[in-house]
């Protein structure tokens, strides 16, 4: 299990110079790597460059707010959201947490509180990713996996068919859901079954795995690919012992 301290990713979407500023200075002090933005569009284009671990949301953003942008980032993916604002009634923080986000902080704070509330929920987001590494079975979208037989049933429990290499694909995609995936991360998580040391022909398993559990395997939306990042898998994962 990673330590967030020294390996968390974080992104500040802060249209306030001076509290990202702080904020990112203190983050970088205690070992995360911190990027800011200042609204949706360039958040937006960040996450397509690179994976994050966590996001830190204000909620008064210049264009998109940050109610609206919690909830597009929710259903594509279960990345952690801590959501920042000045607004400080019950149903500003009831909706919030409604549309998905993980914790909720009222301006004004101190940078510290931010900093243990990031530390506890990566800690959390850990404990939930080594119950799927654990688990025997995994279910995401009605697809149903069996780790012990190697099996997969779709959602209309028929058995779906799978190579060893698109089996230890899917496994390790539904292991780290809503985190990009490097071809190298991919190669290193499959122990090197997938594709040897031809890095590139991740690409074909991946293209072969699509063709089974996509909807459309032309408009992908469950594996998504992520311009110069690698790829994404975009359903909630439910682990079972």
């Amino acid at each position: 299990m990673r330590m967030p301290s020294a390996a968390g990713r974080i992104l500040l979407v802060e249209d306030d110079a001076e509290i990202a500023e702080l904020l990112a200075a203190t983050l970088t002090e205690n070992g995360f790597t911190v990027t800011t933005v200042g609204c949706g569009p360039d958040m937006d284009r960040l996450l397509d460059a690179e994976p994050i671990d966590l996001i830190v949301l204000d909620v008064m953003l210049p264009g998109e707010d940050g109610f609206s942008i919690c909830r597009r980032l929710r259903a594509q993916g279960p990345v952690p959201i801590i959501m920042v604002t000045a607004l400080g009634q019950d149903i500003d923080r009831v909706v919030g947490l409604e549309l998905g986000a993980d914790d909720y902080v009222t301006k004004p704070f101190s940078s510290r509180e931010l900093l243990a509330r990031i530390r506890a929920l990566l800690r959390r987001a850990d404990l939930t990713a080594q119950s799927r590494t654990d688990a025997a079975r995994l279910r995401f979208l009605g697809w149903r996996i069996d780790r012990r037989s190697r099996t997969v049933l779709d959602p209309d429990g028929t058995r779906v068919t799978m190579t060893t290499a698109e089996f230890d694909l899917l496994v390790a995609f539904c292991q780290h859901p809503g985190r990009v995936l490097t071809r190298e991360e991919l190669l290193g998580l499959t122990h090197g079954r997938v594709a040897g040391t031809v890095e590139r022909s991740i690409d074909v398993h991946v293209s072969r795995l699509r063709q089974k559990i996509e909807p459309d395997p032309r408009d992908p939306v469950v594996i998504k690919t992520v311009r110069l990042g690698g790829y994404l898998f975009t359903p909630l994962v439910a682990a079972e012992p």
